[in-house]
């Protein structure tokens, strides 16, 4: 399998126009690929492109294989098909009776379900039966992310404007229509549930939109490869193609900021939860741009222009798209 191969599902968009968000959201840790950890930042910068926006540059050579930097996600949520087999906030699957449960839900440890305390109390005030029912009806996954972020500005945990920062994605009218069912359905789950209107006063129908605009075309899709940190970076991101099946999804700060290309020289994957580790795959030189790849890599150009066209809104103008391959 190519390198090119082994870029599945990076998919944010980084075409950003405010200041980076505070480090709550990534770890400052980074390590060669013997598993050596690196003091200090992330080797990396943030900076502007003239066709691209915001991007993220190396500030020293990074070796083959080396961690760049690891991130916590802002908000992550279970797939409806995984919610019995994960752990309801950080997504690490669940194994045996090893797992914490509360009302309904179970968590990979205690700590997990002290976390996730604030929002699922909110939570399960409300009834979200219909709600539920609408995303499995259409089989949408973003609005469940937009119920969870809901319930963790209500609870304390989020500012409303969390997300101001990442771009939007391109809404189409009919996917705005079918938005707004979802958000009539989010709002009476709230409204019965009898919650302040101070509560919920963030939560107008264009706030709703230009969320999920953002959640959409910034999630990430997680597949869990499991093994060890000092694993072979190109098994485990070779793993991360031949798996099946997502855990669920989650959106990130500093990954946002990564651009698209066909033939990368970074990766992200995710080991046993939705922490996710940003590698090189190829020895990266300081100054160089680091970018991952939106889509599977392994396909044709021409469905990979589509892709890109429809699902991003931009055409790509990479090197490997430019001679045809």
């Amino acid at each position: 399998m190519s390198r090119i191969a082994l870029n599945r599902y990076s998919r944010c968009l980084s075409r950003l126009v405010k200041p980076l968000a505070p480090p709550l959201f990534y770890s400052s840790a980074a390590s060669n690929r013997d598993g050596e950890c690196q003091t200090g930042p992330p080797p990396i910068r943030v900076g502007l492109t003239e066709s691209a926006g915001r991007a993220v540059f190396a500030t020293r050579r990074i070796g083959a294989g080396d961690l760049i930097h690891t991130a916590k996600p802002v908000v992550a949520c279970p797939s409806l098909a995984s919610l019995d087999s994960v752990c309801y906030l950080c997504l690490k699957k669940l194994m045996g009776s090893a797992k914490f449960q509360d009302r309904g839900v179970s968590y990979c440890s205690q700590e997990c379900q002290e976390n996730s305390k604030g929002f699922y109390d909110v939570e399960t005030r409300a009834d979200w039966s219909s709600f539920v029912d609408y995303c499995r009806t259409y089989n949408f996954k973003y609005p469940l992310m937009v119920k969870r972020l809901c319930c963790m500005i209500i609870s304390g945990a989020l500012p409303a404007d969390c997300l101001d920062i990442l771009q939007p994605a391109a809404l189409s009218s009919a996917m705005i229509s079918k938005i707004e069912d979802g958000y009539g359905l989010l709002w009476n789950a709230f409204r019965k549930a009898n919650f302040k209107d101070d509560d919920v006063a963030f939560l107008t129908k264009q706030w709703y939109t230009a969320i999920l605009a953002r959640i959409r075309i910034n999630a990430f899709r997680i597949d869990l490869v499991g093994g060890s940190c000092g694993e072979d970076l190109l098994s485990l991101a070779a793993a991360s193609v031949e798996g099946e099946g997502a855990v669920g999804h989650a959106v990130y700060m500093l990954p946002s900021f990564y651009n698209h290309d066909c033939d990368p020289n970074a990766h992200i994957m995710w080991l046993q939860n939705a922490d996710a580790r940003l590698n090189t795959l190829r020895d990266v030189e300081e100054g160089e741009e680091l970018r991952i790849c939106y889509i599977d890599a392994s396909m044709g150009y021409e469905a990979r222009q589509t892709i890109l066209s429809q699902g991003f809104g931009f055409i790509c103008n990479c090197l490997r798209c430019q001679s045809g391959d």
